[in-house]
């Protein structure tokens, strides 16, 4: 038994910064964000079609050399049962692979790490890490402390990574960026990526007007005095703050 792909992407050039993927996409979350941008992966993977896990490999064999990696993302990729298994297929076949998720596994997370099934891990960190605020952004309950470890998890890892946050003007404001950088302080990197009023999972979403981008790149500038490195997502070329 596998996981089933609900969508693939043979490669891609701004997905994982410095290198040539493929993007795999697997279905179902265990969070209701409402700005989320796949609303169709999170709530009807049934209607949907299924890609053969035989046919994605075999692209990615035949890709080695010109492809030096693969994002598996979602979704919520951990909530897979045989992710593991799948993991393993993916560096059996030659390439680097960097795990997209929620932090809301922990354990999971570790095994991976430590079962070297994993190259790079981008973990979304929602809000500050208090309970009642993560709980309205992500849309259901959900347990702070995994958010945490995850983090620890992470940052202790030894492997490449990156910590990431959706700015939604609704939901989060500049001091809360700031705290959430606190949290990660001596993480390596930390990209803000800008709410986009589009496919959103809650339509109310369309009518908020994002964050200006000069807004945006002042929230990475306070962010970036706890991390090494601190940028909005499409300017990773433009250092607003490094530390280290």
């Amino acid at each position: 038994m596998t996981v089933p792909i609900k969508g693939f992407i043979e490669n891609s050039l701004i997905e994982w910064e410095g290198k040539i993927v493929s993007i795999i996409f697997l279905p179902t979350c265990n969070l209701r964000c409402p700005y989320c941008h796949a609303p169709h992966l999170v709530q009807t993977p049934n209607e949907l079609e299924s890609i053969p896990v035989d046919a994605v490999i075999g692209r990615i064999r035949q890709n080695v050399g010109w492809v030096d990696g693969v994002v598996v993302t979602g979704g919520e990729p951990t909530a897979h049962k045989h992710l593991d298994g799948f993991l393993a297929l993916l560096k059996d076949a030659g390439v680097q692979v960097r795990l997209d998720t929620n932090g809301t596994n922990p354990g999971i997370l570790k095994d991976f790490i430590s079962r070297r099934l994993l190259d790079c891990v981008a973990m979304d960190i929602k809000a500050p890490l208090q309970q009642g605020k993560y709980e309205m952004v992500a849309g259901v309950p959900c347990n702070v402390e995994d958010i945490r470890e995850s983090i620890r998890i992470i940052m202790d890892s030894g492997i490449e990574y990156e910590f990431r946050t959706t700015v939604c003007p609704s939901q989060l404001d500049g001091d809360d960026i700031e705290e959430i950088g606190r949290t990660i302080e001596g993480a390596g990197r930390y990209i803000l990526q800008s709410f986009r009023p589009n496919h959103c999972l809650d339509a109310e979403m369309l009518n908020i007007e994002p964050y200006p981008p000069e807004t945006m790149r002042s929230f990475a500038v306070n962010a970036g005095k706890y991390v090494g490195y601190c940028c909005v997502r499409g300017e990773e070329g433009r250092v607003l703050q490094r530390n280290w």
